[in-house]
């Protein structure tokens, strides 16, 4: 892949795993930088992503969008994406097998957006990311150095937020984190 529209173009044709069968759009992602210093990394389109074709635009995407407007975030800061640019049936979790599939798309993304600092919101980003082994409730809210050249933040998916209030603190201060890491970033402090 040359550029970015060529990504796109092939990423939309791709046909690695059962998924596609039942796709109406590939979803490769949403923001308006390429780079830009965040990536959050979330799961697989849901329904509404799928109809419309962007990353987090349905209840999960509206809660961080609130969240990253209360927090001051700038859209120029961040792009999110997913592991898996295609909806699993039913919203299941994607198979390690689809994850894998995938895994080229999201390697590219990350070559293009070069982030600084990579959020991953949920345990399926977690695994693909860290490692396959990780439990999000034991790691998340720790920063993760990986090999010296990205931070990242693991913390829960924001449809968790939505199915138990009670982790919405810890969300909150998760991404509060974030906010502060990119802030001294910055200014040049650590």
């Amino acid at each position: 892949m040359s550029n970015w529209d060529d990504f796109v173009s092939e990423c939309s044709q791709c046909k690695k795993c059962g998924l596609h069968a039942n796709r109406k759009n590939v979803v490769i992602g949403r923001g308006l930088n390429k780079p830009a210093p965040i990536l959050f990394v979330g799961e697989g389109p849901g329904e509404q992503e799928d109809i419309q074709g962007e990353a987090f635009v349905g209840r999960a995407g509206k809660l961080l969008d609130l969240l990253l407007d209360a927090l001051e975030f700038k859209a120029e800061d961040y792009y999110i994406a997913n592991v898996v640019k295609c909806r699993p049936p039913e919203n299941r979790i994607p198979t390690k097998d689809e994850v894998e599939a995938c895994m080229p798309w999201l390697r590219y993304q990350f070559s293009v957006i070069k982030p600084s600092i990579v959020v991953c919101l949920g345990a399926t980003a977690a695994k693909a990311i860290i490692d396959n082994d990780v439990k999000i409730t034991k790691i998340r809210g720790n920063w993760i150095d990986k090999q010296g050249k990205i931070l990242i933040m693991p913390t829960y998916h924001p449809a968790a937020i939505l199915r138990d209030i009670r982790k919405r603190e810890d969300f909150y201060l998760d991404i509060k984190k974030v906010r502060e890491k990119l802030f001294h970033m910055n200014s040049g402090t650590n």
